[in-house]
């Protein structure tokens, strides 16, 4: 399973998505459009092992909400992603059972490593 979470309204996603090849053979989910469901953020959990290190900090909201100054649970982050679709870190790649989150290069050089071993 190939399988992308994106925003199509972010240059940075689409250029990662040009750049690593994903076409027709994926799975594509704009997050903007299709809401992420429960049942997903939990299977990038468990891929992942912390809703922390599928939220972004980087979300405008992050700071507008005072989320700065809280100190946040795991399931904290995990109801927040599926309330607001900026606070999921992306995009988020699934390659079989491996997950990729973020937009480091390091991050794209490992999913581009995996599509070509």
């Amino acid at each position: 399973m190939k399988k992308i979470y994106f925003l199509g309204t972010c240059s940075t996603c689409v250029r990662i998505m040009k750049e690593i090849g994903v076409g027709d053979s994926w799975e594509q989910q704009d997050i903007k459009t299709e809401k992420i469901t429960t049942l997903q953020i939990e299977e990038m959990y468990h891929l992942s092992g912390s809703y922390d290190s599928l939220f972004s900090r980087r979300a405008m909201k992050y700071k507008s909400m005072g989320l700065k100054e809280k100190e946040l649970s795991e399931s904290d982050y995990k109801e927040l992603i599926l309330e607001e679709y900026t606070f999921l870190k992306r995009p988020v790649i699934i390659l079989e059972d491996k997950i990729f989150i973020g937009n480091s290069k390091q991050v794209v050089t490992a999913v581009q490593e995996e599509l070509n071993a």
